[in-house]
This record gives structure tokens, sequence and C-alpha cells, in this order.
């Protein structure tokens, strides 16, 4: 019966995440009345819950976490000031006498706003409600400019820097150190989100760039889908005025997002480090652009504070289930598992990659990442992937299922923002190409991981 409870547990976790109830207090909850049962029946020991304590000041003290709270203030003050708009407004006008210029526009943007952002619902609901009417008023196709807005805000977990790379880099170290202690290295290296950022960045890239080759083959084939903005409509991009214009709408965040970045990735700052300094910069943009006020400032303190705790609280409770789940030899029933009943790593890393997937459809990718990827990061890793490589395809995969229907929260929330005029059925229609596209991005991953370890390697 005992080697049953970890599946009955974690079954009995999932049906009442199902419910509709808050997932930090299902996993916690859940958590501590197996805890409860086994304690009843002698099959828990109750030293485990000791180390609740300990697990909760490792989270409060953990340097690389500090940097979420600093990348969503920064996210949100970038949302707030408007850039969105400014960005595509000008881009639109840039790329606008291609047919298909206006959806390439959305594509740059989403990607551009991704990297400042990395919450994909944001990104999904700001894209809609600035772009979305913007492409039904020049008679893009309902379906085609749904899936663009879908899938241009799903860049924001695989285009660096995002809060989704800074947690899943931590996640990813703690069990690429646990797989090496489990093979008896007793002296684990580790990796540190600077190389998740940059194994990040160029399949994320590739994918940004392949999403705008195909918007941009339709409109060779299909120009009546994607048709250009009159010339009327579209300024002299040769005038001064236009071109100083592009610079003061381009430049500072760009500017802000390089620096950022290229401060992680050349060394000179840590995470935590240049995710302060992508604060303060989002503020004086902000400032620049003359959005900030003081209730600004107030509903950004406010959705960055709810943000942050839905985050850290979910933290907490999946660190609860974890060690109840330990407590039970979960973790030795998966690892027996994945080495002994799949055919080797190919179908472990399958099976895996297939669980998060549907995982994908019901929970988020905070909640996927600290309750699955330590149960089995330290398996797979232990078979000998790269950690590198693993955490990208696991972010990649992640994304393709957030945009994949009927579930894909991707698609929720533009059907949240979306007019009346735009059925659902052509929303998830539109989101197909897409999520082909990200399909073969993974499997060109797979048999190509380079794209993903060669510049970590060539930098650091």
């Amino acid at each position: 019966m005992s080697e049953f409870l970890p599946l009955l547990m974690f079954l009995f976790t999932f049906a009442i995440l199902l419910s509709g109830f808050p997932v930090a207090f299902c996993l916690c909850g859940a958590a501590l009345c197996f805890a409860a049962l086994g304690l009843l029946t002698g099959h828990f020991d109750v030293a485990f819950l000791s180390a609740i304590p300990a697990r909760i000041f490792g989270i409060m003290t953990n340097q690389t976490l500090i940097a979420v709270p600093l990348f969503v203030f920064m996210g949100v003050v970038l949302e707030r000031s408007k850039i969105a708009e400014d960005l595509l407004e000008t881009m639109s006008l840039l790329f606008g006498g291609l047919h298909g210029g206006l959806g390439i526009s959305v594509c740059l943007v989403g990607g551009l706003l991704a990297a400042s952002t990395g919450i994909v619902g944001a990104t999904v609901v700001t894209m809609g409600l600035i772009s979305l009417p913007a492409m039904m008023r020049h008679n893009y196709s309902p379906a085609l400019s749904s899936g663009i807005i879908c899938a241009s805000g799903t860049l924001g977990q695989i285009i660096p820097p995002s809060i989704v790379l800074v947690i899943l880099g931590d996640v990813i170290s703690a069990a690429h150190q646990q797989a090496q202690l489990n093979m008896g290295n007793f002296a684990p290296t580790s990796i540190s989100v600077g190389d998740l950022f940059l194994g990040a960045l160029v399949p994320g890239v590739v994918l940004m760039l392949l999403y705008i080759a195909y918007i941009a083959g339709i409109g060779l084939l299909r120009p009546a889908l994607v048709p250009a903005i009159p010339a009327a409509q579209r300024p002299t991009i040769a005038s001064m005025a236009f071109l100083r214009r592009i610079l003061l709408v381009l430049l500072p965040p760009f500017a802000l997002i390089t620096g950022v970045l290229g401060s992680i990735l050349c060394g000179v700052a840590t995470p935590t480090e240049a995710a302060s300094v992508g604060a303060v910069g989002a503020l004086l943009l902000s400032l620049a652009k003359r959005q900030l006020s003081m209730e600004t400032l107030r509903q950004v303190m406010r959705t960055t504070t709810e943000i942050n705790a839905m985050v850290f609280t979910i933290l907490i409770g999946a660190s609860v289930f974890s060690l109840v789940f330990r407590g039970y030899g979960g973790d030795d029933m998966v690892g027996h598992f994945l080495q002994n009943r799949t055919g080797g790593v190919a179908g472990s890393f399958i099976i895996v990659m297939a669980v998060m997937f549907f995982l994908g459809f019901f929970l988020d990718f905070f909640e996927i990442i600290f309750v699955v990827v330590p149960i089995v990061g330290p398996v797979l890793l232990g078979m000998g992937l790269d950690p590198i490589w693993l955490g990208v395809m696991i972010a990649l995969n992640l994304q393709t299922s957030f945009l994949t229907p009927p579930f894909g929260f991707s698609l929720f929330y533009l059907r949240g923002v979306a007019p009346a005029s735009i059925s659902t059925p052509q929303i998830y229609l539109g989101a197909v190409p897409f999520i082909a596209i990200q399909v073969l991005l993974l499997v060109g991953l797979w048999f190509f991981p380079a794209m993903a370890t060669r510049l970590p390697a060539l930098v650091f």
C-alpha cells in the first residue's frame, strides 16, 4: 500500500487543483493531509516536516530569487508607461508598406515587450488591446491576427531577461547539483541564470524570426489576408521627423533591455543587480515619457506585490509538497520508473515533456517549475542531459502548451479582450501554424542541441 501513496498524493493534489482552489493552498493542504495520514498509519517520518522552516528561510535568503520582484516591477512599469503603444504605432508605420508588415510589427514589438516584461498574460492582453483593433481596421484575417498576438505574447517565456527563466534557472541549478550529488560528486558544479539566459537567447530569437518568416510568406502567397497599409496613411520614411521619432521611441527601451541583459551576459552584474538597474531605468523611462504619477506608481506597486505574493506563496506550497512527496519516497519511485521502464534517456525525456505539456493546460508555468522540475530534473540530468539544454526545452515545451487549443492560457487571455466579432474557433485556428513552428524548433533543438549550449560555452 505504501508504494502507491506518492501516486495517490499526486493525483489527489491534481484533482483539487482542477477545482479552482488557489494553487499554493492546494499544494500545501494536500501535502499536510497526506503527512497526517502517513503519521497515523506509520508510513511517514515527521522529521521531514521539521525541514519546512529551513526551506522557507532558504527561499527568503536566495539571492537569485530577489531578482524576481525587481524584474516584475520593471515589466509592470514599462507596461503602464504605454511604451507598447508607441512601439507598435512606430513599427507599423515603418513596415506598413509591406503585405504582412503590420503583423511583422506586432511580432517584433511582442518580442521586445516580452524581453522587458516576461509575463505572458500581461503581454498577450496588452498586445490584444493595442494591436488587434489596428489589424482588424486594416482588414487582416481575424484568425491570423489572433495567432500572431497569442504567439508573440508567449515569447515572454523564452526571450531573456524573463522572470520565468530566472526561476527556472534557479530550480534547474538546484536539480543539477542534486543529480551530481546522487552520482557521488560531492563538489558539484552549478549553472547560473546567466547561463540559461544565454542558452535561451538564440532559440528565442530564432523562434521570433520563424514567426516573421511565416507572416512574410503569407504576405507573398496570400496577400489578401495581410493587406499593406495604404500609402496615404503612412509618413515619408526617409524624412528627418520620422527618423527622429524612430530614435526616440525605439532607442530608450532597446538600450534599457540591452543594458540589463548585456550586464548579466558579460558578467558585469548578477541577475539581481541587473534587475535593480532595470527597475530604476524603467522608472526613469516612464518619467521621461511623462507617464509616471503617484496614482500610476501606486497601481504599479499593487500589481507588483500581487504577482510576487502569488509566485512566492506557490513556491512555499511547492516546497511543502516536495518534502512530503520525498518523505513517501516519491522521488525514488519516479527515478526508478524513468530509469528502468521508459526505454532509455530518449523515452524518459519524451514522457516527462508529454506530462509537462499536459499539465500546462491546467497549471501555470510557476507551478510546474516548482512542483515537477525538482522531482524529474535530477533524474534526467543524472542520465547525462545538459542542464541548459533541458531548461530551454522545458521553457519551449510549456510555451507550446500555453498556445495549444483548447486549454492554452494564451488563447484564454486573448479571448478575454477580443471583440465578439472574433470567434473562439478563429482564435484556435490562428494559433495552429505557430504551434507547428514551435514544434519544429523543439525538434530542431533535439537534433542540434548546440543552438542552446554553444553560446554559454563560448561566453563562460
